[in-house]
């Protein structure tokens, strides 16, 4: 009421003026009689500025890189406040719109988009500022309440049999009396074509897994033979599914490298 008391005078000022006067001087007659929380909670773009925010700076027009910084890492983002995440998400989402905008007219201009990283590295920090927001919202929930306050959900089958997470969201309709819902949503399979359909598609994921799983050892098996002297444990740490350990004592291995020895200290003057 007492905002209701502010504003109504304020409005009847304002239809009598505002065929005359610009925005500028709309918010200078309300920071004179509208109350400090009534004039912040208006924002106004400058005039000068109007549709370039969604451009780049002119002196990067036909550039062929820009300098650029790394994105916001979540430790970055973790020491930051909640108005200044706030804050920055608006200015990464407005990054982002210019630079999509870019990047739309520099394919319609069949012309080529300076360091298309930079959109990569904004999508980054937008997934990690909201990862740290939704860290926060579950301390807090867990703090308060003692759950965790994200939207339930539960790991279900569809009609072929495929598992999904699925995550609940609030009906007016109960579940048992909505039948878009009921028909929209079934969590059960069944039939010979669906037990098949399952049995080929495990047996291509299995085939998929193994084929990359070889190809992984292949390429060990040749990096072990052509560097004998390379260190295995970073060879470990880069393909971590192979037994780095068992293939280096593997004969052809060991012969290879004696081989290569015994060739060195023969070449070598006696």
């Amino acid at each position: 009421m007492n905002i209701l008391k502010h504003i109504l005078p304020i409005s009847q000022q304002l239809s009598k003026c505002l065929a005359t006067v610009n925005t500028q001087q709309v918010f200078a007659t309300l920071q004179r009689h509208a109350a400090p929380s009534a004039v912040r909670a208006i924002s106004t773009t400058a005039p000068r500025h109007d549709l370039m925010q969604f451009f780049d700076d002119k002196k990067n027009w036909g550039e062929q890189e820009v300098k650029h910084g790394r994105g916001w890492t979540k430790d970055d983002l973790r020491i930051k406040s909640n108005s200044d995440l706030h804050q920055l998400w608006f200015v990464l989402l407005k990054e982002r719109n210019m630079l999509l905008t870019m990047e739309h007219e520099c394919k319609d201009k069949m012309e080529l988009f300076p360091s298309p990283e930079r959109l990569d590295k904004v999508k980054e920090s937008m997934e990690n500022l909201e990862e740290v927001v939704r860290e926060r919202n579950r301390a807090y929930y867990e703090l308060e309440t003692g759950e965790t306050g994200e939207r339930p959900g539960k790991v279900v089958p569809n009609e072929l049999g495929i598992r999904f997470y699925y995550r609940a969201f609030e009906h007016v309709i109960p579940k048992y009396a909505n039948r878009k819902w009921n028909e929209r949503h079934k969590f059960t399979f069944g039939g010979s074509a669906v037990w098949k359909f399952l049995r080929l598609y495990r047996e291509r994921l299995y085939n998929e897994k193994r084929k990359l799983r070889n190809r992984e050892r292949n390429e060990v098996v040749h990096l072990l033979r052509r560097f004998p002297n390379i260190d295995r444990e970073t060879l470990a740490q880069r393909f971590p599914t192979v037994d780095v350990e068992k293939l280096y004592k593997l004969d052809k291995i060991r012969m290879n490298h004696s081989v290569k020895s015994g060739s060195s200290s023969s070449s070598t003057p006696g």
